[in-house]
């Protein structure tokens, strides 16, 4: 038979008992934290361009101008296509570089002068150039990623090179008789330091292709003619024709394809 002291004994310990039942009824079920997946930076990429070309030339010269009163009053590349290709590689999230070599395809040059002539009509004489103008281009280019909107990252860049220039088929013409070459210069090709400026937006269209569209500025050098040979064979001294500072304002778009 329990006595009062007894009972208080088994009271008081199944009242210490009681919280942390309570506590024990109330935890909750233990739940694994998420993992969280951090996107890894770095790795290879593929890369493909196509593009327009919007060309210049700073400066059209001849000896022949330095020998009377010539003036040059049209010295124009037409626009064409480039294709290109090339291999990166992404450093971290903000820089990434690669290696691109580019065919520039043909590009129509348009060029006049004037001189005094006395014993011309007028007392005026034209000289109408025409020829054409492809490239090889090879560039190591390092762009800097800015803050992505979305799937959108605006980018610039720089790069620096080589570029084979070609000339071909440049005639000199003279309007007032149609059809006939006052000379003709053999094909040339001339390598000369390239460097190039980029600014465009990239978008991430998923982990492995990238959708880029850019602009560019491309400065590709100088470039000349061969002497140019008359019908008769003759080759004046006032050769060759010269193209300086040849530059080009580029569109392009590219596709990339991340390895990692």
């Amino acid at each position: 038979m329990l006595n009062h002291k007894t009972f208080a004994l088994l009271l008081l310990g199944s009242t210490a008992l009681l919280p942390g039942a309570s506590f024990a009824a109330d935890m909750p079920d233990f739940v694994e934290p998420a993992v969280v997946e951090v996107k890894q930076f770095g790795g290879w990429y593929l890369r493909g361009d196509v593009g327009i070309t919007n060309q210049r030339v700073d400066e059209f010269t001849s000896p022949l101008f330095e020998t009377g009163d010539f003036a040059v009053t049209e010295s124009d590349f037409d626009a064409s296509a480039f294709l290109g290709f090339g291999v990166g590689y992404r450093i971290n999230k903000q820089f990434r570089v690669d290696v691109t070599g580019e065919y520039r395809f043909e590009s129509e040059f348009n060029g006049l002068d004037n001189y005094a002539d006395e014993d011309l009509p007028g007392g005026l004489g034209i000289n109408d150039y025409d020829g054409n103008k492809t490239e090889w281009v090879a560039l190591v280019n390092g762009y800097f990623d800015l803050p992505t909107y979305g799937i959108m990252t605006p980018f610039i860049g720089a790069g620096v090179g080589a570029a084979r220039v070609e000339i071909n088929d440049f005639t000199d013409f003279n309007p007032a008789v149609p059809g006939t070459a006052l000379g003709l210069s053999g094909d040339t090709d001339t390598w000369n330091f390239a460097w190039a400026l980029y600014a465009g937006l990239a978008f991430e269209v998923t982990p492995q292709w990238t959708f880029e569209v850019a602009y560019r500025y491309l400065n590709l050098g100088d470039a000349e003619t061969e002497d140019l040979v008359t019908p008769e064979g003759a080759n004046p001294s006032f050769n060759p024709y010269s193209f300086n500072d040849l530059t080009s304002h580029d569109v392009k778009m590219a596709v990339r394809y991340n390895f990692n």
